[in-house]
Order: structure tokens, then C-alpha cells, then sequence
């Protein structure tokens, strides 16, 4: 629902400050008029392009400023996936905007068949300093746009693709919009120029090429980069093949500390690039290193064609580009709700650091932690290596965890049926499968009065 109003209201803002340049009489005129001049088409046209430009290049700049990751959309939206998610739907939004003045453009063509060329408009005025360009700048925003279709195309079907792949191909995203940037600045009229449409799009256009510069750069969570490295390696369970890995990471003086619940991206490889990973420690719960270095926890379950190789790849001692860290996944809610976490599979590991922080010794000052119930599901029980772990954390808790375990092998699959029992009105957290996501947020949409939080940690 916040994706859906940010997309709206920035829309809207955009189109309120294009109606305020707009000519009044804009729909006065007849689509076809006595003499058959297609008069009104023409201006319907014509205003069809420019809006669905100024949509399109306006998103895209949202999206651009997105893309830093910058603390403050962090906070605002409740989470770095949250901020994703975003600029995933930015992106797909201008792209269908950017079809849609594709589409007005090449209308031209249906209506000189029908009525003729009479009642075309002329071209509007443009910056005097950029007439000459017009062409050029017509030409370079045709190949960007297509361009930029392929890639939303090939983002949506991201899965087809490794994720360094992917990857590579994102990182031309800022070119193409910094040549699209020049389309809008070459061709946008003269009289849009004027405020407030004018001050808003030059303010959105400058923000967006300055964070696509940044972007090339490299310099996307410089700030919140650091060089730390591999402590130790273990592998978790008995089966070496397929079982989930412990990377306990040293942390240089840099590192400020994390929040139980939150999640940095990791770069092991240069040319794999980074991945997110949910830190699976407590703040300060592993200590520091012989050399005084902080520590702390990744545990890696192998889903992909990269994390399978991480068990043969990673060596105690080897370098690690750590960013972060990011998310608001701190498993607290209102006291006048039943909290409950529920985790499946690998989406454990958040539940790891929130446990670890409900340990003696380690839970803050002040309140006591309110009261959970977990839930987790899990393949097979008998032959699950996390399990165990999580048994003891939640013994040990201060306040104890009650655990629920639902084991896929035995017939038990956990619906939000299960948590009906539950005494609510419930704040659920859930980190898991996205299907098991999906549903648990369909039916606390109902009269359930639940309240759900979520990082899916989708990023692409």
C-alpha cells in the first residue's frame, strides 16, 4: 500500500504542475472540425506527449535517487527492501509512461491517414540554446527508450539471468538516463520552463544526473562501506553437500555497530558483486577478535549458483567487502499487541540476532522485551541444522521464546490458519518464502487485525 501511495502522489505532483502551464483551452476545440482538420486530435496528441514524458523522465529521476540508498528513504519507508520495492515499481511505471509517449508519438502517423496534416500544431519553442539539437536529442531518446524497455523486460525476467549478469546490465541504467535527460531538456517547451513545472522538473532532472554520476562512480554506500574479513568458515550440520555455512566476519575500527534484525551486502568476489545477507549476531554477542576486532555472524544457506560455491571458496583470512549495515527488522511492536514471529527456511537467520539480543547479558536496559511466540517451518525437523540453535535461543531467552515448529517432512505446513489461535490483536514478523509471505499479508488485509512486517530482501 506505501508503494502505491508514493507512486500516486509523486504522479500526481507531477501532473498538477504540468495542468498549471497548460493552455486553457486545452479540449475546447472539436476532435474533428466542420472543415475535417483533426484539430483537436492534434492537441490531444500533443499534450499526451508531454505529459507522459514528464511522467517518465520524472519517475526515472525518483528512481535514480533511490538507487543510493540513502538513510533518510530508509527511515521514511520503513525498511532498505521497502526502498527497493519502490524502485522496482519506479522503473516499471516510467517504463510503461515512456511506452505511452512512444505510443502519443507514433500517432501522428493514424491521423495524417484520417484527416491530414491540417491543424497539426507547430513545434513548440524550446531553450534557445538547444534548437539545433533538436534532432539529436529526438533520435537519442528513441534508442534510450528502447533500450530502456529491454532492461525493464530483462528485470522482470531477472531470474533467467545470474545475478552478476544482471548486475552488469543494471549498471548501465544511469547512462541511458542521463541521455534521456538531455531528450527531455532539448525538447521540453519553452513556456514549461515557466514555475512551478519548471522548477519542479529542472530540480528532479539535476538530482536524478547527479545521483546517476554518483552511481557510475561507484560511490553508492561509500559512506557505509567497509574492508573487514573471514574470521572462521564452518559448516553447519552433518551433510557438507547443500548445508548452510557459518561466515563469522572481523570487522575494522570503522564499523559502528548494527541492530539486531538488520542486514548488510556482502562482496566476497569482484566480479560476483554484492549480495544481502541478514546478520545473524546480536550486537557485541561474539565479542571481538584476538586482534580487538569486532565480529559478527552471516549464516548462508546455498539457494543460487553463487552461494553453493561459497563452502570451497571462502578461507579464514580472506578480504570481504562489507556495506551496511541497513533494514528495520528489529522484531519490537506495540505492547498492546500479541508479538509474533514466524520464519521459514533460511529466514531464520534474522531470528538468530533478535534471540541472541533476548540472551542474558546482552538484553538493553530499560523495559523488559515483550513477550513472542515463534513459529518456524522447516523441511524436515530431524535433519535440520538450525534448529537446535534456535531451541536453545529461545530456552535461553529472557524472557523464553515459545517455539512452534511445523516440519514440511511430517505433513505440518504453516498457514496463517495456524496463527489464529494466537490472542490478538497480533504484530506478526516474517521473514520467509515469499509465497508464505504473500499469504499471511492477504489475510491480515482481512478482519484478522493483524498487523505484519516484512523485509523479503527481494532486490532485483
Amino acid at each position: 500500500m506505501r508503494i502505491k501511495v508514493v507512486l500516486g502522489i509523486w504522479l500526481l505532483g507531477i501532473t498538477l504542475a504540468w495542468m498549471a502551464v497548460v493552455p486553457p483551452d486545452l479540449g475546447v476545440s472539436p476532435l474533428v472540425d466542420a472543415q475535417g482538420a483533426a484539430l483537436g486530435w492534434w492537441q490531444l496528441r500533443q499534450h499526451a506527449i508531454y505529459l507522459s514524458g514528464l511522467w517518465s523522465i520524472g519517475l526515472m529521476s525518483l528512481g535514480m535517487l533511490l538507487a543510493l540508498r540513502l538513510p533518510l528513504f530508509d527511515r521514511a519507508l520503513g525498511g532498505m527492501d521497502q526502498v527497493y520495492r519502490l524502485h522496482k515499481w519506479t522503473g516499471i511505471a516510467a517504463a510503461l509512461a515512456a511506452i505511452a509517449h512512444w505510443g502519443a508519438k507514433e500517432s501522428s502517423g493514424w491521423i495524417k491517414t484520417l484527416w491530414g496534416r491540417a491543424g497539426k500544431p507547430a513545434h513548440d519553442a524550446v531553450l534557445p540554446w538547444l534548437t539545433d539539437s533538436r534532432g539529436f536529442a529526438k533520435d537519442l531518446g528513441e534508442w534510450a527508450f528502447y533500450l530502456l524497455l529491454a532492461m525493464v523486460v530483462l528485470t522482470l525476467v531477472s531470474r533467467l539471468l545470474p545475478y552478476k549478469h544482471w548486475r552488469l546490465l543494471h549498471r548501465a541504467m544511469p547512462l541511458l538516463f542521463l541521455a534521456l535527460v538531455l531528450h527531455a531538456v532539448a525538447l521540453m517547451p519553452l513556456t514549461f520552463w515557466a514555475l512551478p513545472l519548471g522548477l519542479l522538473m529542472g530540480s528532479l532532472l539535476a538530482l536524478g544526473s547527479l545521483a546517476a554520476v554518483w552511481s557510475l562512480a561507484g560511490w553508492v554506500g561509500r559512506s557505509r562501506n567497509h574492508v573487514a574479513r573471514v574470521q572462521e568458515v564452518v559448516v553447519l550440520g552433518d551433510t557438507p553437500t547443500g548445508a548452510p555455512i557459518e561466515v563469522i566476519c572481523a570487522m575494522p575500527k570503522s564499523w559502528r555497530g548494527h541492530r539486531a534484525g538488520q542486514f548488510v551486502f556482502v562482496r566476497f568476489d569482484a566480479a560476483e558483486g554484492a549480495h544481502p545477507f541478514t546478520i545473524a549476531s546480536a550486537p557485541h554477542a561474539l565479542g571481538n577478535s584476538p586482534e580487538g576486532e569486532p565480529l559478527l555472524r552471516l549464516v548462508i544457506k546455498p539457494l543460487g549458483d553463487y552461494t553453493r560455491t561459497l563452502q570451497q571458496r571462502l578461507r579464514a583470512g580472506q578480504r570481504v567487502d562489507i556495506e551496511g549495515p541497513y533494514g528495520r527488522f528489529h522484531g519490537k511492536g506495540s505492547r498492546r499487541r500479541q508479538q509474533v514471529w514466524v520464519a521459514a527456511g533460511v529466514g531464520v537467520t534474522p531470528f538468530f540476532a533478535l534471540l541472541e539480543a533476548r540472551q542474558p547479558g546482552l538484553t538493553t536496559k530499560g523495559r523488559d522485551p515483550a513477550p513472542v511466540h515463534m513459529h518456524y517451518s522447516t523441511r524436515d525437523a530431524r535433519r535440520d541444522p538450525l534448529l537446535a540453535r534456535l531451541q536453545d535461543l529461545c530456552t535461553q531467552a529472557q524472557p523464553p521464546v515459545p517455539l512452534t515448529v511445523y516440519s514440511e517432512a511430517l505433513g505440518e505446513r504453516l498457514t496463517p490458519q495456524d496463527l489464529q489461535a494466537e490472542p490478538g490483536p497480533l504484530d506478526i514478523w516474517f521473514c520467509g518464502p515469499q509465497g508464505l509471505g504473500d499469504a499471511l499479508h492477504e489475510h491480515a488485509r482481512g478482519p484478522s487485525r493483524w498487523r505484519l512486517h516484512r523485509e523479503s530482501f527481494v532486490m532485483r
